[in-house]
């Protein structure tokens, strides 16, 4: 099983992360973000990895500290969990639509972190979410994971609508770069021989 567990303590966020990349979409969040936990679940259950997440951070302040660093920690669980990545896939994509909104995302398990993060949201908050923080969460992530990631809303109106369609889109792409390849078992998929 390709699970890991990381703890990150700082004088802003105390954050603990638990997964399981060959789990079953099971997730236990508390982040003290409820919208960001909805998000979250999303990952869990489509891309079929067990999430255990626990914050508490400065939201006194706002949510910026505790949903950039959850972005951080998840990085760096979900590149202990994958190991060397002999066998996986390494690419995943996935367009998910939401009745009016549809999202496209890429990722590839490439050792580099890069983002490209597209995403006009029709409004600046989601209840009480400022949609800016979706672009710190996912820097945070691809830098500490290691990835390179393509965020591309094709299209919607409603905000809840458009960040459920990337964060479902992401789970699936995740499923799909991280599954075992029959066919390169035991393989770094690189033709330089490490990712």
């Amino acid at each position: 099983m390709r699970t890991a567990e990381i703890s990150r303590n700082t004088l802003e966020t105390q954050i603990t992360v638990k997964v399981n990349l060959d789990g079953s979409g099971q997730a236990k969040l508390a982040t003290g973000v409820a919208f960001l936990d909805h998000m979250l679940d999303q990952i869990a259950r489509h891309g079929l990895i067990d999430l255990d997440i626990q914050a508490k951070g400065d939201l006194h302040i706002d949510a910026h500290h505790t949903v950039e660093d959850i972005g951080i920690g998840l990085g760096q669980a979900v590149a202990k969990a994958v190991g060397d990545k002999k066998g996986i896939r390494r690419y995943g994509h996935a367009y998910v639509p939401l009745d009016e909104a549809l999202s496209r995302v890429v990722v590839d398990f490439s050792g580099r972190p890069g983002l490209e993060f597209h995403v006009d949201f029709t409004r600046a908050r989601i209840g009480e979410f400022d949609v800016d923080l979706f672009r710190e969460f996912f820097q945070g992530f691809v830098n500490h994971a290691q990835v390179t990631l393509h965020v591309d809303n094709l299209r919607g109106i409603n905000a809840h609508h458009q960040a459920e369609t990337v964060f479902k889109a992401l789970g699936r792409a995740l499923r799909m770069a991280l599954e075992a390849d029959p066919r390169m078992a035991n393989v770094v998929p690189s033709t330089k021989g490490t990712l």
